[in-house]
């Protein structure tokens, strides 16, 4: 066990002294000499310049493409490849989700067959929305940013096709091992070993180009957002590696599951999405975030204090008391990067409502970024003992992974997603008011969620608690919010139906005309001064 567990903290030390190489590296080349001014690098046009709001579907094309946005149309199509595929295993996986939901109050539903039983349904339902849906997604967002960040073109374009090739080979024969019952046995580690050799691969030709377009960069300073991406592609790979080394079993292997699953949520999908929600929130907008030295702050305090965050699931389990006791002190902690990313996000949308009620995609990149600032602080508090011995083993934990890998990361894609496809493509969206139902169908799917979930489970946890009730009693309790969970993962599976129409609309949508203002949407009542 000692040893395991020494072997894990050397490694993750390890990652910190890359870190910290990064960090010396960094005030070695000036990069944290920073002052507002710097925000604005990721805007066409000279410094402290007025700048336009950029929404294709709210205000129209801008006359230029930008530095970086390149012009290689197999560019184009990778990230339209990329981002198609995700959202096929989002719809998939989703289909699963809605199975798998309903089995749990509806035990007797779909039992003739062992791929439809509640185990193997809920663990497709997550590697397909972890790895094919929200990996390959922002993976896709990435190649969009990353050029246009570095202001120059994406290297490696041909290593990245081969990825996705590898990558959908990897997650679509991982999916279909679980559903023939085989798999490593870990939660987020349940696609076996040898199928993972597949996904390493891809992710190192993901990875390359990303990195040669750093290093090929034709600008001094890195915008936090690239920050964040280059991070990720630092810490990912280690923890894809390690977690999946068949070498760990026992207590041992909880104790290696639950470092690496919650690092993928913390060091890989929300790099992801805070990332881009540094980009598109002021780009939109047309103004740069509120204070830029806090948001180079919240970047390294997430390096510093999240790589053992995930031992509190093992609170009361037999691990050593001084990892759990690192992992609660770690999570509280994390209210230091939460709370920098919140004052330059919240902070900006919220002084410029004009543009959140007028542009689709800010709706959804500020609904998450508001649901990143949500999940972290009840992350925090869930790790405290005094909540976590009600929560463990109920339902409300599964509201919370919802609240941070759903309602955060997957609403800032979408966001995303629906802002630089018209960019993309030079097309506008068809059916803007789809948009908006997409979005109304996701929210408030995930409220009756996220809420049935987390009274639910805190009603279930109360009772395990309670002696003197009897141990089926906490199950019963749950059943009306069992209920609602499916209510809500229908609505949003419907949300996601919408989002793949309004992909195959754009792909049939006639392109823009030469002139501009002949497809820009009317921005009544925009006004710069408004804030």
């Amino acid at each position: 066990m000692s040893l395991t567990i020494g072997t894990m903290m050397a490694l993750s030390f390890v990652v910190s002294l890359v870190g910290l190489a990064f960090l010396i590296w960094a005030v070695a080349s000036r990069q944290f000499r920073v002052n507002q001014a710097d925000a604005e690098i990721i805007f066409p046009g000279a410094e402290g310049s007025d700048h336009s709001p950029d929404d294709p579907t709210s205000f129209g094309f801008q006359d230029d493409a930008e530095p970086g946005e390149g012009t290689d149309t197999r560019h184009r199509k990778l990230i339209f490849a990329l981002i198609g595929f995700g959202t096929f295993w989002l719809v998939l996986g989703s289909i699963f989700g809605v199975i798998a939901s309903l089995k749990l109050h509806l035990p007797d539903w779909l039992n003739g067959s062992a791929p439809l039983t509640f185990g193997r349904m809920r663990t497709m339902h997550l590697n397909s929305v972890i790895y094919g849906w929200l990996s390959l997604a922002g993976i896709g967002v990435a190649m969009f940013l990353v050029p246009r960040l570095f202001k120059t073109d994406l290297r490696g374009v041909n290593l990245a096709w081969s990825g996705l090739v590898l990558w959908n080979i990897g997650v679509a024969t991982g999916v279909y091992a679980i559903a023939t019952g085989w798999t490593d046995g870990m939660e987020w580690l349940e696609i076996p070993w040898q199928v993972d050799i597949l996904l390493a691969a891809g992710g190192a030709c993901f990875a390359l180009p990303l990195v040669l377009t750093a290093i090929n960069r034709n600008v001094h300073h890195i915008y936090v957002t690239a920050w964040y991406y280059l991070g990720a592609l630092v810490w990912f790979p280690v923890l894809f590696v390690i977690g999946n080394l068949p070498i760990h079993t026992g207590v041992q292997g909880g104790t290696v599951n639950w470092w690496f699953a919650h690092n993928v949520l913390g060091l890989w999908l929300t790099p992801i999405g805070v990332g881009a929600a540094y980009y598109v929130l002021p780009k939109i907008i047309g103004k740069p975030i509120y204070s830029y030295r806090l948001s180079l702050l919240g970047f390294w305090a997430l390096a510093l204090f999240y790589s053992q965050v995930g031992m509190h699931h093992l609170i009361g389990g037999p691990v050593p008391t001084w990892v759990v006791t690192l992992s609660v002190v770690q999570s509280v902690m994390m209210f230091i990067p939460v709370i920098a990313v919140a004052i330059n996000q919240h902070v900006l949308w919220g002084r410029n409502l004009w543009a959140f009620k007028q542009s689709l995609p800010l709706r959804f990149v500020a609904f998450g970024a508001v649901m990143y600032t949500l999940a972290s602080f009840q992350g925090s508090m869930e790790a405290v003992r005094a909540v976590n011995t009600v929560t463990h083993f109920t339902h409300y934990t599964v509201a919370h992974a919802h609240l941070g890998a759903y309602a955060f990361v997957s609403l800032v894609l979408f966001g995303t997603v629906y802002y630089l496809m018209p960019i993309l493509t030079g097309r506008l969206w068809p059916f803007p008011r789809l948009i908006g139902l997409h979005f109304w169908l996701v929210a408030i799917g995930f409220g009756v969620y996220f809420f049935s979930l987390t009274i639910g489970g805190w009603l279930q946890g109360l009772a395990m608690l309670d002696a003197s009730r009897d141990w089926l009693e906490s199950m019963q309790v749950t059943l009306p919010y069992l209920q609602g969970r499916s209510v809500g993962g229908t609505l949003m599976t419907l949300g996601h139906i919408l989002f793949a129409v309004n992909l195959l609309s754009l792909v049939f949508a006639a392109r823009r005309s030469t002139d501009t203002a002949d497809t820009a949407v009317p921005a009544a009542g925009v006004s710069r001064g408004v804030t």
